[in-house]
């Protein structure tokens, strides 16, 4: 039977549920039925109202029609088809567009991450956190080429952002629907969710969770993906302290570099009253110049950067802030 999924969004009135799962999936057909199976039996053991949400990213492989045949009859089984490979990030973010559940949890589609350990996750949740990120204590994987690059990123990004998580890489995570609602994913920007949360005034902890050696299918991980993680997290650092004021970090450097340029000329200028050193052939007198028109053009990028984060945010009437509760404000 030829499966149908139509790409319109259901409609908003529908029942919602507790919980959704998002299954990010790029050709990973073998391990597909296994992790069905796992994930229903662990989220009707927690008698809970559950769905789960499928993302194709893409596959070339037989992984959609997979997919479709589990939705056939299951009405809490859905499923996203992309008409090419765009890549995790994507996947996770089409995921959460199309969830209805009040807590919404992704996990990797190699069976990887165990879907026993999503009652753990949701545990912490009803104990009031926002973010529950899975910790992988024990990985199976190999050593040199994937763990050891991992921990040292866990370093880096959590020196970085100021939110330290001993593993970002773990898909298995619960996020509460309102904050993942708050903002948007580009590039390789899942492996920060929590950072982007944290930025946003969540509350983060971290549970372990079992982490399984790779069955069926090959490994999505590469070192070009980790020299693009590395790039992400600059744009996320810089997003995070200053996206709603630009110009405190272009003003900064601009006016070090004025300041600079200030110095080189002071200096020439001592050299031509003390020793009578010609002015505009100085090299600290050209330096200063470069200097100069260099701030000035840098803090000129801070004005237009304001411009433009202004612009982003009233044409879109977003807010700077979020808020968690409120009394009596309607």
């Amino acid at each position: 039977m030829e499966p149908v999924v139509t790409g319109a969004r259901r409609e908003e009135d529908e029942a919602g549920c507790d919980v959704s799962i998002i299954v990010p999936a790029y050709n990973e057909s073998e391990s597909l039925p296994h992790l069905h199976e796992a994930l229903v039996s662990a989220l009707e053991a927690l008698g809970k109202r559950w769905e789960i949400v499928y993302c194709d990213d893409g596959s070339t492989d037989d992984s959609f029609e997979r997919m479709a045949s589990f939705a056939v009859g299951e009405p809490r089984v859905r499923v996203i088809r992309f008409r090419r490979n765009f890549g995790q990030t994507a996947a996770m973010s089409a995921g959460f567009d199309h969830a209805r559940g009040d807590v919404i949890i992704p996990i990797d589609a190699d069976l990887q991450n165990d879907p026993r350990d999503i009652g753990r996750l949701l545990e912490r949740v009803d104990d009031g956190y926002d973010v529950v990120s899975g910790w992988r204590v024990r990985r199976r994987d190999s050593l040199l080429s994937v763990t050891l690059p991992s921990r040292v990123g866990n370093w880096i990004i959590g020196g970085v952002t100021g939110v330290k998580l001993h593993d970002y890489g773990c898909t298995l995570t619960a996020y509460k629907r309102e904050i993942v609602q708050s903002f948007r994913l580009y590039g390789e920007m899942h492996r920060f969710l929590p950072a982007w949360a944290a930025s946003v005034g969540a509350n983060i902890c971290e549970v372990e969770v079992n982490h399984h050696a790779r069955k069926w299918g090959t490994s999505k991980y590469s070192v070009a993906k980790a020299w693009r993680g590395l790039l992400d997290l600059m744009t996320v650092r810089f997003l995070i302290a200053y996206s709603t004021k630009p110009l405190y970090f272009f003003g900064r450097l601009g006016w070090r570099f004025i300041l600079g340029a200030g110095a080189a000329w002071t200096w020439t200028i001592i050299k031509k009253v003390k020793w009578g050193e010609p002015l505009y052939t100085d090299p600290f007198f050209l330096a200063g110049v470069f200097l100069g028109l260099a701030g000035l053009q840098i803090v000129l990028i801070g004005l237009l950067a304001e411009l433009n984060m202004r612009t982003y945010y009233e044409s879109q009437d977003k807010r700077i802030y979020t808020v968690r509760d409120g009394i009596n404000l309607e």
